[in-house]
């Protein structure tokens, strides 16, 4: 959320998450606001390196252009000083001169020149060679030029390359000389106050500019390097683009308004996967160790602040090598034996719910949009009032009605709920049938507990949640309105009530904390809803195998707006990019000229060949990729470099297992009669380049094994101190049984048994450390490695 946002009136305002200067994601406008709450949470994998994370606010303009207000920019290098806790960020204004990205590849050299009469000076060679990912110029690849100065006392001497047109990477390869000294037997009148300059005080300087024909020059970006640091050598190097020094002229800048941001932000080093195998070892044979509290995944969880830190990581390790049902059986029946009353199984946040929840966001995504997507859609697009809390009834409204539009989406929601068991995937199935098993052993005198187990994650962790937050579980792709979310919000308590087992019975009905969800409860019919739960609970925690997904409706797995190139052999242009509607099924890529009209164009799922991307060179165009498949390459135009890595990576993924598929494809285009990536002049022949992605996967899930155990091996690294504190504690455990009366670090953990404790800490302690010692080694080869540049 933002607050005392300036000008000072209520004005309407959004948020832009930007790498860069490229907008990757835009939150909802917030309507008549000085203090607007966003409440909005994006997660996305970075795909392209960038400097800074940037946060715009805009003021909302329907006539005009929409104005930035002001913005928070987080250097790349100090994002990790802000991760995981809110903080308050004073807006910064937004000044051409400090909205820079980019790289610039130049070598500098100083060489020595003896002159007709033996007299020596000295001479600098500037080759810039290119730059790479400079911004975009209002929305379009810009026109950049550089201006190469050496700058020092009583001097500014400047040349200039020639303009590049519409690139973002140009290639300049262009050298320029300048004299630093002068021989001492130079005689013409010179400029220079002193015949021998010094050294120390001149630097090279290169700008870089779009240039504006018509209108003003922008400034890109620059880099200084001091002609000292040569001394007579040469170097070649990368530099960032940096923002002109006081180019921020305002001083004042308390006065934009404050933002207030939530950032995680993670970055994995994951070396070859044979460095992780001792570690991945000892996390996979969790679920055998007796007892489960003294495996490495169970400590990891314990040793961690935040066990959601450790569960994410784990569940998808554990996902990835088929032992996660195991493992959280185990959990749950440690669970159970702190659970003295039948109706609060699985209430907690413990290691096992957390770790169901986990698997359920996971494995149940297209299980959600296959089930409730549809009707979320109709709730949202065609919203009917349904508040039916007198106090918060609008003028106008009437009770009566309202209450029969909330039942109508209600038993719509609760109706596709119940019917959804056969979209219900095998590994959710599987873990509820543990969990149901466990429960009913655990207390064998309660008839319901085993309906109530699997009832306690599949309505009120999984539908009612994804019901009252669309967005989060990507049914929808912004958070709903106010109204909207006030009728999902009752909808979802709704659910949570008819699927807790037995909750309909009046003893239930006067412990309800609303006065007027009591009342809307009475028309519910008990035996009715509680059959239809019965039987749900019953197919979903069946462990017999499902239909073939073939026969059930296709899965709807993204959409959104993207420009494509036009397919025939029309002249090239910009009008031959055409903007469209893309959606994906996990049977079909279609386009549309608009939202929910008819498809314009179809590619089977099956007759994909592959999914690449494509170079920027082909058609001067930013974040496009390739579709091969049966006719001539559909060319598409992603709105930012996030979303283009998301749609190749779910066009892969749903690809991967196509018969057909290719393992050489073109990185360019087909253009004027020639490939431009390898000047081939056959249209149909082989591609040049190795498919990236040619070997079939699993479809459903696709998990980067070793990046997880990375990440597990950060948070053992992190919490090394807990780790060595446990295992003190074991080992006086083991030796003197009596009662430790001092109060320690580790009386909070679980130790039921401290010698197969004690043996699994010390195999994690001597896994990490040599994990360590690579990891070192790696960082000492890359500084090694890393060329001469600014930062």
């Amino acid at each position: 959320d933002a607050k005392h946002l300036v000008p000072n009136k209520m004005r309407d305002f959004f948020c832009t998450i930007n790498l860069d200067q490229e907008e990757v994601f835009r939150t909802q406008v917030v309507e008549k606001s000085l203090s607007p709450y966003f409440g909005e949470e994006f997660y996305f994998e970075i795909p392209r390196p960038f400097q800074w994370l940037s946060f715009y606010i805009y003021d909302k303009s329907v006539l005009q252009k929409d104005l930035r207000i002001g913005k928070v920019s987080i250097k790349k290098e100090d994002l990790c000083n802000y991760t995981g806790k809110e903080n308050w960020f004073m807006l910064q204004p937004v000044d051409s001169n400090s909205e820079v990205q980019g790289k610039v590849h130049l070598e500098l050299k100083l060489n020595e020149l003896i002159t007709d009469n033996g007299s020596v000076c000295q001479q600098l060679v500037v080759h810039i060679k290119e730059c790479h990912g400079l911004p975009l110029i209002n929305g379009q690849n810009c026109d950049p030029y550089a201006t190469v100065s050496l700058v020092g006392p009583s001097r500014n001497d400047q040349k200039k390359t020639k303009v590049k047109k519409k690139t973002s990477n140009p290639h300049f390869n262009e050298t320029f000389y300048f004299e630093v000294t002068r021989s001492s037997s130079y005689t013409k009148k010179s400029q220079f106050q002193v015949e021998e300059e010094d050294i120390e005080k001149l630097e090279v300087r290169v700008d870089l500019w779009n240039n504006g024909n018509l209108v003003q020059d922008v400034f890109l970006g620059e880099i200084k390097v001091p002609v000292k640091v040569l001394r007579n050598d040469s170097f070649q190097a990368w530099y960032l683009l940096q923002p002109r020094e006081n180019g921020n002229k305002s001083s004042k800048t308390d006065d934009l308004g404050s933002l207030r941001l939530n950032i995680c932000y993670t970055e994995d080093c994951v070396l070859p996967s044979e460095y992780y195998a001792s570690l991945r070892n000892l996390l996979l044979k969790s679920s055998d160790v007796q007892p489960i509290s003294a495996s490495a995944a169970y400590i990891l969880s314990e040793v961690c602040r935040d066990k959601y830190d450790a569960v994410l990581p784990l569940v998808r390790l554990l996902l990835h090598h088929h032992k996660l049902v195991p493992f959280v059986a185990a959990v749950a029946e440690l669970d159970l034996k702190d659970t003295q009353e039948a109706n609060t199984v699985f209430r907690g946040n413990t290691l096992a719910t957390r770790c169901v929840d986990e698997m359920m966001k996971i494995v149940g995504k297209h299980y959600l949009k296959v089930t409730l997507k549809p009707v979320i859609d109709e709730i949202c697009e065609s919203p009917k009032p349904c508040e039916i809390d007198p106090i918060k009834l609008r003028e106008g409204d009437n009770v009566e009605v309202n209450m029969e539009n909330l039942r109508y989406y209600v038993d719509k929601v609760f109706r596709e709920i119940v019917r959804s068991s056969i979209s219900c995937p095998t590994l959710m199935c599987d873990v509820f049938y543990s969990l149901r098993h466990l429960a009913a052993k655990r207390f064998p005198n309660d008839p319901h507990v085993q309906y109530s187990a699997v009832s306690s994650f599949v309505f009120l962790r999984f539908f009612a949640v994804a019901v009252v937050s669309p967005h989060t579980f990507h049914l929808r792709p912004h958070h709903p309105d106010a109204q909207t979310s006030r009728t999902l919000t009752l909808i979802s308590k709704a659910i949570q009530t008819l699927g807790s087992w037995g909750s309909l019975t009046k003893s239930k009905l006067s412990s309800f904390k609303e006065t007027f969800m009591c009342e809307f409860f009475k028309t519910f019919q008990e035996e009715k809803f509680t059959e239809s739960v019965k039987k749900f609970l019953d197919d979903v925690s069946s462990t017999e195998s499902k239909e073939p997904s073939g026969l059930s409706e296709p899965v709807h797995l993204k959409e959104g707006e993207m420009y494509k190139r036009a397919q025939g052999r029309t002249r090239i242009g910009k009008k031959n990019f055409k903007k469209r509607w893309f959606c994906l099924t996990s049977r079909e890529l279609t386009y549309h000229k608009q939202q929910d009209k008819e498809p314009i164009f179809t590619i089977p799922i099956k007759n994909i060949l592959a999914v690449e991307k494509l170079d920027e060179s082909s058609f001067n165009k930013k974040n496009m990729f390739q579709v091969l498949h049966g006719e001539k390459p559909l060319y598409i135009q992603a709105n930012n470099c996030v979303e283009a890595s998301e749609w190749i990576e779910v066009l892969c993924r749903v690809t991967r297992c196509n018969q057909k598929r290719l393992s050489f494809y073109h990185p360019s285009a087909f253009l004027n009669g020639n490939w431009l990536c390898c000047k081939a002049t056959i249209e149909n022949t082989v591609g040049c380049a190795r498919c990236t992605a040619d070997v079939p996967a699993d479809t459903q899930i696709e998990i980067d094994g070793d990046r997880e155990t990375e990440r597990i091996y950060s948070l053992f690294t992190v919490n090394m101190s807990k780790l060595q504190k446990l295992e003190e504690a074991c080992g006086s455990i083991a030796v003197y049984q009596g009662p430790r009366n001092e109060p320690d670090d580790y009386s909070n953990f679980t130790i039921e048994d401290s010698v197969s404790t004690f043996h699994t800490l010390k195999q994690i302690i001597d896994v990490v450390e040599k994990l360590n010692e690579s990891h070192e080694k790696y960082r000492k080869k890359r500084s090694s490695s890393a060329t001469y540049g600014s930062e």
